[in-house]
């Protein structure tokens, strides 16, 4: 059968629509099949809730008396992008601040301004004649400040690599501390709920899809950086790092109970976003790649000891297996743990699932579709002839 997003959207403002989470759909398709699923479920709610290091915010702080085309911005002691117009500033999810504390950073700044706590605005200039004002030092909120939305420009990967560490020293990574002698393996994807697992040729995701973004209601507005198409694939899903999404939504929407400041010891700051796409089930196909279980989707094992882009995995594994609470690397059973919180990303595709249900939410078709082939290029050291060649 085929279905299209319009007829989907007419039985959600009718309240008729079947809407379940990726979790829920598994048993339905496993009990009844998947052309029987595909005709009684209309939606598939997913979600994901980790450290996205490409994450940020615009701002808008309106204009000052004299006015001020702010070139060097702080918010809370941590540097801001001024490179745009007198009154804009992005605000980096990973900047720490300028005193070299590496704890707090953009991402705290963040969810200070989504908690309505009052955050520190200085800012600098050269002065013009249309900006004669030099300095200002005063405080601002969400309330106080004109837009304010989050940009990300690589959120939601498809899938990730497992961390583990052979060497004999303890690794403070962004993914977490790394015992020595495979002493853990850390991973960081909600596996069978994440979103871009669960519509892995990203047919009914493209540019303009209406998603959950930390609270609120947000869009995908590009690819993400880092998107490729070569990896891998088995039971039709990526086994490595593939797909990315850009992603934008207004942060006076959003909620800290889905945007969380984190703090990785010895290495930075990161931003915990709770991100949820909603997947209209258009036809068989796509219920198929919406029902992949955890025991289907594989990630790669990698060794964070061997400091190189082209680090080879250790072995590939289930994310049934990582969930289990310990995996075998090299004959020795290894510790697992979770970057992500599955437990929120259950919580992001029940709210959403709920919000389509009471017609809150209603699906986008895509205005553009993503690459359906990207390579990812490395960082080669090059002289000026062999760029211009």
């Amino acid at each position: 059968m085929r279905r299209t997003v319009e007829e989907i959207n007419e039985k959600i403002k009718k309240g008729d629509a079947v809407v379940m989470t990726a979790e829920e759909v598994i048993g339905v398709v496993d009990r009844d099949g998947i052309d029987k699923a595909t005709k009684e479920v209309d939606v598939v709610t997913t979600g994901t809730f980790g450290a996205m290091c490409s994450s940020g915010a615009f701002i808008n702080f309106g204009h000052s008396e004299p006015p001020i085309k702010m070139t060097k911005v702080w918010l809370n002691d941590v540097p801001a992008y001024a490179g745009l117009a007198a009154v804009d500033a992005y605000i980096g999810a990973t900047e720490p601040r300028q005193d070299g504390n590496i704890e707090y950073g953009g991402a705290h700044v963040i969810e200070d301004l989504i908690s309505n706590r009052p955050v520190r605005l200085r800012a600098t200039s050269y002065g013009t004649d249309c900006y004669p004002r030099k300095d200002i030092d005063t405080y601002i909120s969400l309330k106080t400040v004109n837009q304010a939305y989050m940009f990300n420009p690589r959120n939601a990967y498809q899938n990730y690599g497992v961390a583990t560490n052979s060497s004999e020293r303890t690794l403070f990574t962004y993914m977490g501390k790394l015992l020595p002698h495979y002493g853990n393996a850390t991973y960081s994807s909600a596996g069978q709920l994440s979103p871009l697992l669960k519509d892995p040729n990203m047919r009914t995701i493209g540019i303009g899809t209406r998603i959950f973004l930390g609270g609120a209601q947000g869009y995908v507005a590009w690819e993400g950086t880092q998107f490729k198409t070569n990896s891998a694939v088995k039971n039709g899903v990526p086994v490595s790092a593939s797909r990315t999404l850009a992603v934008i939504g207004d942060l006076k929407q959003m909620s800290s109970e889905f945007i969380r400041a984190l703090s990785f010891k010895n290495y930075g700051v990161s931003l915990a976003v709770g991100l949820g796409v909603p997947i209209p089930i258009l036809d068989e196909d796509v219920m198929r790649a919406a029902s992949v279980r955890e025991d289907q989707i594989f990630a790669p094992v990698l060794d964070y000891a061997v400091q190189s882009r082209t680090r080879r995995p250790v072995r590939e594994i289930s994310y049934a297996e990582l969930r289990s609470g310990s995996i075998e690397i090299n004959g020795k059973k290894v510790k697992t743990s979770s970057l992500s919180s599955y437990a929120k990303a259950r919580q992001v595709a029940e709210t959403l699932k709920n919000q389509i249900a009471k017609g809150e939410f209603l699906l986008t078709q895509a205005v553009a579709g993503l690459p359906e082939e990207r390579v990812q290029g490395p960082l080669d050291v090059h002289s000026q002839d062999e760029v211009r060649s």
